[in-house]
């Protein structure tokens, strides 16, 4: 569901009106037990709305209200408004890379772990000061085993001409993307500077660019895309919808992805989000998003059915290709990245 500011505004001028006039039963917003979230549309925020916000928040009396965008348009919102006595947002929801961003921009609170009962639980790996990790994943290549007959190797595979044309992107993930490239081209988590020749070369292999995830797996789904970078929680749940994907963890190198909730610092209802991040690191929410989407829990708690386990986790090789990213590098690259790709890769 996404909010309305002028609605928002409007509802609550005439609920004070109404309070104010002494009318029964009709109470001013401030006091109205809601949590507005910042998060994505699609599949995330409909698992959000099926497991957290209605079987774990209605009970507490707490109406949640999803703010739904892209990642950009959020952090736009956030560090416009972090000047403001009263913000958007009471949980946004981001990327560990974004948030790190946001969190050197001064928009976020530090975790008062006092009103998180659950922080003891998160995996001591993923613990952040300024957020909790909501759910992870590693980014891999998919590719289709019916079209790819040898399995690649790694992203430098997609350069091959045989994949003319068969190599896609979701436009959402400039990020990653551009990191595929970089890599492909001898850069690294730390040198993105190589994607820029690669992407062009690419992009002279017809490579296809799709508006979002959803777009994306449509694509796959009829054969128009052969391979790209992709979570591997999201092959997970295109396979379950019947779309054929094999994966790899390319041999030049990946990272991890956490998903992540924090509080902004001018949050309208703190008590309310502090209780939101507390539902998403329940057991029960943690397991249904594995099932649902194939992201790794974050809790120590959280136990997985052997079937779901086997096709999500990493072995041992896999894991030792995995780094963190450089959060330092692309809190300084983000610009450049997101202008090449916009205005010459996609040009």
């Amino acid at each position: 569901m996404t909010i309305s500011r002028r609605g928002t505004l409007a509802a609550g001028a005439a609920a004070f009106a109404a309070a104010a006039a002494g009318l029964p039963g009709v109470p001013a917003r401030a006091q109205a037990k809601q949590v507005v979230v910042g998060t994505w549309g699609g599949d995330y925020g409909e698992l959000l709305r099926q497991n957290i916000d209605v079987p774990l928040m209605q009970p507490q009396g707490i109406e949640v209200l999803q703010d739904v965008a892209n990642a950009d348009p959020r952090k736009t919102k956030m560090l416009a408004e972090r000047q403001a006595r009263r913000g958007t947002f009471d949980v946004s929801c981001l990327s560990d890379t974004d948030m790190h961003m946001m969190a050197q921009q001064n928009t976020l609170d530090a975790l008062d772990t006092a009103k998180l009962p659950r922080a003891g639980s998160v995996v001591a790996g993923l613990r952040k000061p300024y957020a909790v990790p909501h759910i992870y994943s590693a980014l891999a290549l998919l590719y289709n085993p019916d079209k790819v007959a040898a399995p690649p190797k790694g992203f430098a595979d997609m350069w091959d001409p045989k994949y003319r044309g068969r190599v896609g992107f979701s436009d959402i993930l400039y990020s990653t993307n551009t990191f595929a490239a970089a890599v492909a081209g001898g850069g690294g988590f730390g040198d993105y500077e190589p994607a820029k020749r690669k992407l062009m070369e690419l992009r002279s292999l017809d490579a296809k660019i799709y508006p979002s995830n959803e777009a994306l797996a449509a694509a796959l789904k009829g054969e128009e895309v052969w391979l790209t970078p992709m979570w591997l929680a999201r092959g997970y749940m295109w396979q379950k919808a019947g779309i054929p994907l094999r994966h790899v963890v390319p041999q030049e190198g990946a990272y991890a992805i956490v998903f992540e909730a924090a509080v902004p610092r001018n949050s309208r209802n703190k008590d309310n989000a502090y209780a939101y991040l507390n539902a998403m690191l329940q057991p029960q929410a943690q397991t249904a998003f594995a099932d649902r989407m194939g992201y790794l829990p974050t809790v120590t708690d959280a136990t997985l059915p052997p079937a779901i386990a086997e096709r999500i986790s990493l072995n041992e090789a896999d894991q030792a290709r995995l780094r963190a990213p450089d959060y330092d590098y692309l809190l300084r690259a983000h610009g450049d990245i997101l202008d090449f790709w916009n205005k010459q890769f996609k040009a």
